[in-house]
């Protein structure tokens, strides 16, 4: 049955009946709607908008109002999905209050639905304030993009005993918290697989193996728009060259009279005397 508008117990009805939950990262109104119309069922606004968009080196740089800028664009090409914003870097994790305000920001101005915390039990209690207060919350566990120099870099999560072990008491923390759902990133395929076993919440994994209860992708990524894919993406069309033939094609058009044409332009009306 296909639902009218996709609400954040759905995802958990999904994991129930074993369906996988289907999520992309978008970051205006025409891939947004494009998305959606593909019938996804989770929009994420995210802050891989950074290096995605705005050509930053990673996402720490990504502001609140960049956000909730980039979020009411997405908000608005969307019908059926979720839509999912990131919490930017520092706009949630000094206090409960902080984090109540950042997210009320991102609702109301922004369109979000819900909203995304990186980290893990550090990070729970905050997690429960927001939730409790009305505004569902998304986790996120493994490789944590705002924590990157933390982390010393972009690293597989969860390689050794330590690092399984922090992830799921992580895991299990945000589920107590009340979230939704977590994404779990850059972590080993078995990993992802009993922490999604180990928690009722729906997993989404990115990085992460077959095992999680959804998958995500950022758009342009799957699309063929980044020149260096990751190894974990699937790149299901090649608009990286698609877009260069047809403004290659549009220069040479220009350049040798063939545009614009009779069929492109106007003419002066004339009128009955």
């Amino acid at each position: 049955m296909e639902l009218s508008k996709i609400r954040t117990i759905h995802l958990s009805e999904m994991k129930t009946r074993g369906e996988k939950i289907v999520m992309v990262t978008a970051y205006d109104f025409p891939t947004a709607r494009l998305a959606d119309r593909a019938g996804v069922d989770v929009v994420l606004a995210g802050d891989s908008l950074g290096s995605v968009v705005l050509g930053l080196r990673n996402t720490i740089g990504v502001t609140l109002d960049q956000m909730i800028y980039y979020c009411s664009a997405v908000s608005r090409g969307v019908e059926r999905a979720l839509v999912v914003a990131d919490m930017p870097f520092m706009s949630y994790k000094i206090s409960a209050e902080q984090a109540l305000t950042n997210a009320a920001r991102l609702m109301q101005e922004g369109g979000a639905e819900a909203v995304k915390f990186e980290g893990g039990e550090e990070i729970a209690p905050i997690a429960a304030r927001v939730v409790a207060a009305g505004i569902p919350v998304m986790g996120h566990v493994g490789f944590t993009p705002q924590s990157l120099h933390q982390l010393g870099g972009y690293r597989v999560q969860g390689r050794s005993p330590v690092q399984v072990e922090r992830l799921m008491a992580g895991a299990r923390a945000l589920a107590d918290a009340g979230v939704f759902a977590v994404v779990v990133e850059l972590v080993p395929a078995t990993v992802a697989r009993e922490l999604t076993r180990s928690i009722p919440t729906p997993t989404i994994g990115i990085g992460a193996g077959p095992h999680c209860d959804g998958q995500v992708l950022v758009l342009h990524d799957l699309l063929g728009m980044n020149p260096t894919p990751k190894r974990f993406v699937k790149v299901y069309a090649q608009l990286n060259r698609v877009i260069t033939k047809a403004i290659r094609s549009y220069a040479a058009d220009v350049r040798k009279g063939r545009f614009p044409g009779p069929r492109h332009s106007f003419a002066v009306k004339r009128h009955k005397k």
